[in-house]
């Protein structure tokens, strides 16, 4: 083993200062703050790769401002996902952001996380807390579970669920790639 380190700035990835970025990196780094308000958690590990940094960028900006779902509804599928990939950073920022934006009991997001039954009493919320648990855990969606998920969320909520539990999946593997440990800060930039 060598003696250096293979810790960076966030977690083992080392971000490179902005007034040191390349040309593309630094297109791709206005990019994110432009749609996003600013360059979070895996957003500054995927700036070393500039071309797809702008192709996936705009999804997660699409949950933040365009999805069907309510930002309590995301809040359930992010954080059951990310409890199911054991993200330490990605579970701690979203147990907070769960809580304080998306306005869920504290227990009940703690339940989510480490993969114990819960209940909402909001059927929307139910029905994604199911959809979400049944497509992680994996388990195959059940015919009635489908046709309630359809009813109360479309085909469009369905695919909203889908997508953002397959984006939050990328996010949980980029985190686990490079160890960004619960309170990574990274660089302030």
């Amino acid at each position: 083993m060598s003696d250096t380190s293979d810790f960076g700035t966030f977690g083992r990835f080392v971000e490179t200062p902005v007034a040191q970025m390349p040309p593309e990196m630094k297109a791709a780094y206005d990019f994110t703050r432009e749609l996003r308000g600013l360059v979070p958690g895996p957003h500054k590990i995927w700036l070393a790769n500039p071309a797809l940094a702008r192709t996936i960028v705009p999804t997660g900006a699409y949950f933040q401002r365009q999805s069907t779902l309510t930002k309590a509804e995301i809040e359930i599928a992010t954080n059951i996902v990310n409890g199911r990939w054991r993200s330490p950073y990605a579970n701690y920022e979203h147990e907070i952001i769960g809580e304080r934006a998306g306005h869920l009991d504290a227990r009940r997001v703690e339940a989510l996380i480490a993969g114990l039954p819960t209940s909402f009493e909001d059927p929307r919320q139910q029905v994604v807390y199911e959809l979400a648990s049944a497509l992680v855990a994996p388990r195959v969606v059940p015919l009635g579970m489908y046709r309630r998920a359809k009813e109360l969320l479309g085909d469009a909520g369905i695919v909203d669920v889908a997508v953002l539990l397959g984006w939050f999946t990328m996010v949980c593997m980029t985190l686990g790639a490079f160890d960004v440990p619960a309170d990574a800060d990274g660089l302030d930039q």
